[in-house]
């Protein structure tokens, strides 16, 4: 299958004549206002099965565009192998209702017919795009679906609340006056709606900032990443890496793929919940990981391990972690198909080790999302085996009393997956969806499949058990909830700020003139070499303009000279997150910074320090 999509201002469409005999009656002409037209060839060896990966593939370029309103245009000219006209017809339909189902608003060009079209392309770099699309399974594009997956939508589950004093109470029954955040968290996992009606507010944001941006040359869920995002993430890589090392990991690094017949890892991916990518080379299957523990896993074979070296920690930021997860699902950073993971493993000697230090994790997983601001914005969730609950009842009494709120509980008659236990901490974002960030499992299964031992204190080989930990989640959502967390704020009349840690620009110097533009480079030697980042507004704008263009840009810190700070030597400041204003010398200001900043990661921002210098990343639609 082939197909053209144009962003369109409009499509006008009139019939003509018929082209074949089974040409569709009762449409004489189409018009439609602001769309995505798809022309579409269908081809021989297509079936109706590659309807679905069609619609994903028009959705994945509607979400980019932006617009819900796709026309359907059968086009046989983009092929000289065409399907026959029942097959083509049957494959568009399909394509069609699943759209729908989708919620998007779609028409169709009549089938069959010679036509006359006019249409007016909006011209921007994502109006025009061609991809050619092969059914699931074939030559092209392979997907390898888990049996753990798809046991996980057999299973039946129920879910309760957990109050503060341990009981299970049905979530249709419970009281969310005050606990209106854990409403919604329940909704979301009760109803399982993960697409969204509209465009997820840190998408503009993270375009408007030149942070991040979608790739159209490469597969839907992967980004390219301006010098500001790019400063954010590294900076939160370097802050969790430090956090796990501090807390007892060893950092280790392993391939991206694996050899989808190695016998433990098959037995694996059947038992992870998750859509994989398969390549060849040569004529062998790989998969792309979609975690660091088959690496950390293999590690863990070899190792000669003993009691004394448990609990056993192992550390890898993956960068990248794939799993190819459904184009309807995808949404921003929130859900994405390549992603950057801290991933710790531990080795555990039984489960009262596993149960303390799952409980410790917890603890350090509530301290990384309160150093990054996201801990109040999360509602927790468990996912428990019924007859382990039923044995460790005072335990979850005592983890829920830690977290100090009612938690949702799901729970499973049987185990589908190889943990018997996870937890997780969801942000919460503004359309009532829920993300994992911190997440933490044991896993009762993979040290046999992996065959990992340690020696007990008699010399004895034995088994131990393994947790797995996120102890931020994908680095990717983290950005997308601190995105989003501050589009709630604006919603609510509040300024958006980033923390002072992670803000691309701390502090941004704006003389009022040209005049004033070499004493402002003189200051701003004063505090070269400090853990500050600064720029300054050297472009021939009104200073209305350059201060307008700094709060838009959520800079903590302005600080703005003119004659009066030239002959004062302190210069007119704005605290972003107070809105104080105050007269501050620039190394005060410099060291206020780093007082904010002490005991976390600095890095330089790898653009020019005068904006005039900078060239623009992305051309807003």
């Amino acid at each position: 299958m082939r197909i053209l999509t144009i962003h369109s201002d409009y499509i006008e469409v009139e019939t003509k004549s018929k082209a074949i005999k089974q040409a569709e009656e009762g449409i004489k002409e189409l018009k439609e206002k602001e769309c995505l037209v798809v022309f579409t060839s269908v081809e021989k060896g297509d079936s109706v099965k590659i309807a679905k990966s069609y619609a994903e593939e028009v959705m994945n370029v509607a979400e980019q565009v932006k617009t819900k309103n796709i026309v359907l245009y059968p086009y046989v000219h983009l092929t000289s192998n065409p399907a026959s006209p029942s097959v083509a017809m049957e494959v568009l339909q399909e394509g069609e209702r699943v759209l729908k189902e989708k919620g998007y608003s779609v028409k169709h060009a009549p089938f069959g017919w010679y036509k006359a079209f006019t249409l007016k392309a909006k011209g921007h770099p994502l109006s025009e795009l061609s991809r050619e699309i092969k059914e699931v399974g074939g030559e092209g594009r392979k997907e390898r679906v888990s049996e753990s997956l798809k046991k996980e939508k057999e299973m039946k589950s129920k879910f309760y609340i957990m109050d503060l004093n341990g009981e299970l109470i049905p979530v249709e029954k419970f009281n969310y006056a005050k606990h209106e955040n854990l409403r919604k968290f329940m909704k979301y996992e009760t109803e399982k709606v993960r697409v969204y009606e509209k465009e997820p507010p840190h998408i503009k944001i993270m375009q408007e900032h030149e942070l991040v941006d979608y790739e159209p040359g490469t597969d839907p869920g992967n980004f390219r990443w301006y010098p500001k995002g790019r400063l954010i993430k590294k900076l939160l890589e370097r802050w969790i890496t430090d956090f796990c090392i501090e807390y007892g990991a060893m950092e280790v690094e392993t391939p991206l793929m694996y050899d989808y017949e190695h016998p433990a890892l098959k037995k694996y991916l059947n038992r992870f919940p998750a859509r994989q990518y398969v390549v060849k080379s040569e004529e062998k299957e790989f998969f792309l990981r979609f975690a660091a523990c088959f690496g950390q896993f293999l590690i863990s074979h070899d190792m000669t391990i003993s009691y004394k070296h448990l609990p056993l920690k192992m550390y890898e930021l993956t960068r990248y972690s794939f799993r190819r997860e459904q184009s309807g699902e995808l949404a921003g950073l929130k859900r994405l198909r390549a992603f950057t993971m801290p991933d710790m493993h531990t080795l555990v000697a039984d489960m009262e080790g596993a149960k303390e230090e799952f409980e410790k994790q917890m603890e350090k997983g509530i301290e990384w999302l309160e150093s990054v601001g996201l801990y109040e914005n999360t509602e927790v969730g468990f996912r428990i085996v019924r007859n382990f609950y039923e044995e460790n009842k005072e335990w979850y009494k005592k983890l829920v009393k830690k977290i100090g709120r009612p938690i949702l509980v799901e729970m499973f008659d049987e185990r589908y997956a190889y943990f018997i236990t996870k937890f997780e901490f969801n942000f919460i974002d503004s359309a009532e969806k829920a993300s994992a960030l911190t997440t933490v499992q044991i896993d009762v299964e993979n040290a046999e499949t992996y065959d990992i031992n340690y020696v007990d204190e008699k010399g004895g080989k034995k088994r131990p058990l393994i947790l797995h930990a996120s102890l931020s989640g994908s680095l990717e959502r983290v950005v997308y909830a601190l995105l989003e967390k501050e589009a709630m704020k604006m919603q609510k009349g509040g300024k958006a700020i980033l923390p002072v840690w992670l803000s691309p620009t701390q502090l941004r110097i704006i003389p009022i003139s040209e005049r004033h533009l070499e004493y402002a480079k003189k200051i701003a030697k004063k505090i070269e070499g400090k853990d500050v980042r600064y720029d300054i507004d050297d472009r021939e704008e009104s200073l209305g303009k350059k201060i307008r263009s700094a709060e838009r840009e959520w800079v903590p810190y302005i600080a703005v000279v003119g004659d009066k700070e030239m002959e004062g030597g302190k210069l007119a400041v704005t605290i972003r997150e107070s809105g104080e204003k105050k007269e501050m010398g620039i190394e005060e200001i410099a060291k206020k910074i780093e007082k904010i900043n002490r005991g976390l990661p600095f890095e330089k921002l790898a653009l020019p320090k005068l904006l005039s210098k900078r060239p623009v990343f992305r051309q807003m639609l």
